[in-house]
């Protein structure tokens, strides 16, 4: 079976979220128990982090990552979803499993896959822990798909748990409020583990700390204990500088961060503070710190977060899809001082719109889409209710009809933007 029909075979047979929804959602570990049990328990072969968080994990993961690549550590890295390639999901030292791996994991081990059904992400992580292993990595930054408690990689005991902040995502699965929410999230602490939450509120600092002691593990807050400044970009998509600076003792941190987003900031404090915590034991210096958050790209091949896919006139996308993602997107765009925003915009089906809506400015130009995927809302659909929040735009059936309708508009002085959905973003990178 080649590539091709490997994938093919992955996303048929096997419910996947990213597609389907939430009819994938799996709410035990059973079938990540029994694929464990089957490979070995390959997790145990090497150290972990697993980072959690409604946004900012993957951005915190890549980060991460990339501080060990450069400080010489083989490191493995586990997220999802995938922009272009699923082997995006699972690298080593920055590289793609090959697809021999992909397409010899689904040969061979055709029977268990039978036997136990499991989801696409439950059968994606085993595939992952069981390259990890293989290719012998001293450590893997392991992002959280969805939730925390339930997750299929919630089996790992890490070095260190990290869970960026909670959010309006998912709440369909997680709980209807910030505190179940977090209370799900916060099922990745581990007994006796540090564990770093970034941003916290009264609410869902009174779970983490009660979860915390029932772990009888120790919390970091970032927010409380860094400050961070971000400087002005050169242009639009440029580097940024950034000074973090510890409260307690003063000591500064600062350096070039590629990634343009305002949202960076808070993702900085909570990369910063979990590098505090492991740089003693790892034997990780400041200089390697500085190289691996300035060449996060470029190791990692992170994508999509404020990224810029053409100048003149500029084409930013950004994979923030729900309230909070999106508000911080949405207002930076409105602070860049240019004449108009063009909006190619699209959503999946079950997203509830009356949380992002109205985020948006009525004064944007909309081209309403949807992204190649089972799940995408239709368009005409989108348009429709976007006329109750005095949005106004054309309908195109798919993401490069958009684009292209909205660079043909827009001038030199005016920004196109495009996102909504991780899978609108996919589709143009």
């Amino acid at each position: 079976m080649n590539y091709k029909k490997t994938l093919d075979f992955m996303f048929s047979q096997l419910p996947a979220y990213h597609r389907i929804g939430k009819a994938a959602y799996k709410n035990t570990l059973d079938n990540t128990i029994a694929l464990d049990e089957y490979f070995g328990h390959p997790h145990r072969n090497f150290r972990t982090i697993h980072v959690a968080g409604t946004n900012g994990k993957g951005s915190v993961s890549h980060m991460l990552a990339s501080v060990f690549i450069e400080a010489g550590y083989k490191t493995g890295l586990y997220t999802s979803p995938h922009l272009k390639d699923f082997r995006e999901r699972i690298r080593v030292n920055g590289r793609m499993i090959p697809r021999s791996e992909v397409t010899g994991f689904n040969e061979k081990h055709s029977g268990i896959i039978e036997s136990v059904k499991p989801s696409f992400f439950e059968m994606t992580v085993a595939m992952a822990f069981d390259f990890f292993s293989r290719q012998e990595v001293d450590i893997a930054i392991i992002e959280v798909g969805l939730g925390g408690r339930l997750d299929s990689t919630n089996i790992i005991i890490p070095e260190l748990s990290v869970i960026t902040n909670i959010g309006h995502d998912h709440m369909d699965l997680l709980g209807d409020s910030m505190e179940k929410i977090a209370s799900e999230k916060a099922g990745i602490m581990k007994r006796s583990r540090p564990v770093v939450i970034g941003e916290p509120t009264p609410d869902t600092r009174m779970v983490f700390n009660l979860k915390a002691k029932e772990a009888d593990c120790q919390v970091f807050y970032a927010e409380d204990n860094f400050e961070c400044s971000l400087a002005d970009p050169i242009d639009i998509s440029g580097l940024r500088e950034y000074i973090l600076t510890n409260i307690e003792s003063g000591k500064i941190y600062s350096g070039q961060i590629p990634l343009g987003g305002n949202y960076q900031q808070k993702n900085l404090k909570s990369v910063i503070q979990s590098l505090v915590l492991l740089k003693g034991e790892f034997g990780i210096s400041d200089d390697e710190i500085r190289r691996g958050i300035r060449n996060v790209i470029k190791n990692t091949g992170l994508a999509g977060r404020w990224q810029t896919l053409r100048k003149k006139p500029y084409v930013i996308c950004d994979t923030g899809h729900n309230r909070e993602g999106l508000e911080y997107v949405v207002k930076q765009l409105m602070s860049l001082g240019v004449e108009k925003v063009h909006f190619v915009l699209g959503f999946v089906s079950d997203k509830d719109l009356s949380l992002v809506l109205p985020l948006f400015p009525q004064n944007g130009i909309y081209y309403f889409t949807r992204a190649s995927v089972p799940r995408a809302l239709d368009e005409k659909k989108l348009k429709e209710a976007a006329l109750a929040y005095g949005l106004k735009g054309e309908a195109y059936p798919s993401v490069r009809e958009a684009l292209k309708s909205a660079v043909s508009a827009a001038s030199g002085r005016e920004v196109v933007f495009v996102g909504g959905s991780t899978f609108v973003v996919a589709d143009v990178i």
